[in-house]
């Protein structure tokens, strides 16, 4: 398996293509926009684009949607806890911060639990309420991989000041759902660097 980060949007966003080698296939994660150039480097890897995997409907995560599909036509997941916010301008904060509504309505709803196979990859849904109420992570256990989104950081958390958001369902979130992965599973975040589930574990402030 191979991971590509581009930071992309108005924000700075996280974005990953999770490869498949062996299969020529691949997943997105959280696509906050979509540039040509991105869509450049998709086609000439050859790689058959399989699935859209969301952390949660902020307009930073989602705001590449319909450029991608237009490219991609692929199933979009997310928790179907944010359902509400995902499909909604002012919840999703693309209004009130960007002045530029934006929602996605084309979502396939997906829940706590769920294993999903995109690129022929093992991924188990892990709701993670708390920056949202319908944030989840996505974890790849054969590959001891984290998809964090918003909800844990390198030394941080995310932000609880937005629509559905709750700092103590965020902490428990943490510490009860990713705390308990292996320490050597690696976190990819929505924003910054990588980082570890020992090294939060031992020095996250917030937790």
């Amino acid at each position: 398996m191979k991971i590509e980060k581009f930071v992309l949007g108005p924000v700075g966003t996280n974005c990953y293509i999770v490869q498949n080698e062996e299969k020529k296939e691949c997943f997105i994660v959280d696509p906050g926009a979509c540039p040509p150039e991105f869509v450049r480097h998709i086609k000439k890897s050859g790689m058959t684009v399989k699935a859209v995997l969301l952390t949660h409907g902020h307009f930073d995560h989602i705001m590449g949607l319909d450029g991608f599909l237009k490219e991609f036509p692929v199933p979009v997941y997310v928790c179907e806890e944010e359902r509400e916010l995902i499909e909604n301008a002012q919840l999703n904060s693309s209004l009130g911060m960007l002045g530029q509504a934006y929602s996605f309505s084309g979502a396939e709803y997906i829940r706590d639990g769920d294993v999903l196979f995109p690129a022929g990859i093992r991924v188990h849904v892990i709701l993670t309420p708390g920056h949202t109420a319908g944030g989840c992570c996505y974890y790849l256990p054969e590959e001891r991989v984290l998809f964090s989104g918003d909800t844990l950081f390198h030394a941080s958390i995310g932000r609880t000041d937005l629509p559905t958001g709750s700092s103590s369902q965020l902490v428990r979130s943490v510490r009860e759902k990713l705390f308990i992965l292996p320490d050597d599973t690696k976190v990819y975040p929505g924003h910054m660097d990588e980082t570890t589930i020992e090294y939060e574990k031992k020095y996250n402030p917030f937790v």
